[in-house]
């Protein structure tokens, strides 16, 4: 009988005890596949998605903890409500005013991205980050010191504890972290999306219509549906800027044929992610499709072919094109309170 009762009160301390260790374990999310999308090209199995991962992240993106006079975040140059980019400088700019030599690209749909910033320089999602944070003209902190400065804060300890198991805080741990957070920032519900999936009561009017039949011809190639980029680096025939002589890929792999060549950006909320091109030349989008039109530099050796045999757009045409444009813009991602500044 002792042996009975014994018996019966181990197994129900192993049940307990393996309830508590699942208790504990952050539960596993999973981010929504737009229906007709590639599948996402980040590998989730290596940092499984958690609610308190997620959080966790959100929580450091917002956070100027990481910068090194403590007076900047991620979000500084990532604003939400303008496509997770930068709207006042041509340029991104960092600690004490200073100012660096690109802009911001957007943070959007980087779960299909292979490659990161204008250059590509960045092959892996999960450190990404560790340029900025280290870059002069941005955070201009090094790994350790944030590391250091997380490890001695009040809260953090804990935060990692619940996200990862254990109080110690890592790079990798803190890459996996902003990670989570950054790889959720998907974008897929703007109207072309809603007139994409037949969404009743959702049309385009004639004009868009018209647009997408020039963008279909003429943008497509290079910002290629749905995720409006086809990931690849180009030259567009903009001119170098003499006073930053930005060789673009040509900088990271040395290849002649790289030259002047940048990262196609996405044309996803494209409305709201001014000012445009690598260097933020423009401010307006008409003056990109302007460009475009009569802008290009013809006789640049490392123009792509797509671009060689240009289109002439119509004022008629610039404004219909323009208001496809208009039809990429996604306010639900814009304004999504799940996205914001944590409370």
């Amino acid at each position: 009988m002792r042996n009975s009762i014994f018996l019966v009160l181990f197994a129900l301390s192993c049940i307990a005890s393996v309830a508590f260790r699942f208790e504990k374990e952050p539960k596993v999310i999973s981010i929504e596949i737009p229906k007709k999308w590639p599948r996402p090209v980040y590998d989730f199995s290596k940092n499984p998605l958690t609610e308190i991962g997620f959080e966790l992240g959100r929580k450091l993106f917002y956070d100027p903890i990481l910068s090194r006079d403590s007076s900047i975040s991620c979000a500084s140059c990532h604003l939400q409500y303008t496509g997770f980019t930068h709207v006042d400088h041509a340029v991104s700019h960092g600690i004490d005013g200073r100012k660096g030599t690109r802009n911001t690209l957007a943070l959007i749909n980087l779960a299909w991205q292979k490659t990161f910033h204008w250059d590509g320089g960045v092959t892996n999602l999960e450190t990404q980050a560790i340029n900025p944070l280290q870059h002069p003209a941005e955070m201009d902190n090094s790994l350790r010191a944030v590391i250091n400065r997380l490890n001695a804060s009040s809260n953090y300890p804990g935060l990692f504890e619940k996200a990862f198991g254990n109080k110690e805080i890592t790079t990798s741990k803190l890459m996996k972290a902003l990670t989570q957070y950054t790889v959720s920032l998907i974008s897929a519900n703007s109207k072309y999306d809603k007139v994409s999936r037949k969404e009743k009561g959702i049309f385009f009017t004639e004009q868009e219509k018209r647009g997408l039949k020039l963008f279909n011809a003429h943008c497509n190639s290079c910002h290629t549906a749905p995720l409006f980029t086809n990931t690849l680096f180009a030259s567009n025939g903009l001119k170098i800027d003499s006073l930053l002589k930005d060789t673009g890929r040509f900088a990271i792999t040395g290849f002649p044929g790289d030259s002047l060549n940048f990262k196609i950006p996405s044309l996803r909320n494209i409305e709201f992610t001014f000012p445009y091109m690598h260097d933020g030349r423009f401010k307006k989008l008409k003056d990109v499709i302007h460009f475009y039109s009569e802008g290009i530099d013809l006789q640049s050796p490392y123009l792509s072919p797509h671009l060689k045999n240009r289109k002439h757009f119509t004022e008629i045409e610039k404004k219909d094109l323009l208001a496809f444009l208009y039809t990429l813009t996604d306010k639900a991602f814009l304004y999504n309170p799940r996205f914001s500044f944590p409370k």
